[in-house]
């Protein structure tokens, strides 16, 4: 099985580099309605989609959401610009995440940005947390570079029909332990907040 991971590789390291953000600017500054809010995520994510047919938000999951004390409840059934961005964060937060740990990890940013004194801007949180991250895609891309060429190395005295799929796998298998790994991290940094931080009790 021949497999060109050379360009398999160069078309990730170029995902990578396009990964962006919603800018807080494109946002609507006026509260929206449910299916408003559904329209504008999936035209603002939908380069995220592994499948065209890949839904980013429903009026289902918007519900559950709510229904699971993820996100505030609206006011006069209409989705404020705050509401928005704790959508974004669900949003990803749910591809590796449990409803809990969601939930856990933004209840004591909702509490304080919904709150009627508002302590806690969620614009002014949202773009720092956005701009750590697009400051990590060079290290990020070298970290992957790295993991390929280890896989490169590996199974050299296997089979010419079989090294390339065998040095694929290898290089699948080292990026699912790096996921592993940091999900058992981010789970154990939720099971160690404090109970006043708003942490769902087990049942």
């Amino acid at each position: 099985m021949t497999i060109n991971t050379n360009d398999m590789l160069n078309s990730i390291l170029e995902s990578i580099s396009r990964i962006d953000y919603i800018h807080p600017g494109d946002i609507p500054n006026i509260d929206l309605y449910m299916d408003q809010v559904t329209t504008f995520m999936d035209a603002q994510l939908t380069s995220t989609k592994r499948y065209d047919e890949d839904k980013i938000l429903t009026k289902t999951m918007i519900n559950n959401y709510a229904k699971n004390n993820l996100l505030p409840p609206p006011v006069k059934k209409k989705y404020t610009k705050e509401h928005v961005l704790v959508l974004i964060f669900i949003y990803y937060f749910k591809n590796i995440l449990s409803i809990k740990d969601i939930e856990a990890l933004l209840k004591p940013i909702t509490d304080k940005a919904f709150s009627e004194n508002e302590t806690l801007d969620m614009t002014e949180l949202y773009e720092a947390i956005c701009t750590m991250e697009k400051e990590q895609i060079d290290p990020l891309q070298d970290e992957i570079k790295a993991a390929y060429k280890k896989a490169e190395e590996s199974f050299p005295d296997a089979d010419t029909e079989d090294r390339s799929y065998l040095q694929l796998f290898s290089f699948v298998c080292s990026l699912s332990f790096d996921v592993y790994v940091k999900k058992l991290l981010i789970e154990k940094i939720i099971d160690e907040l404090p109970a006043s931080e708003g942490k769902p009790t087990k049942k």
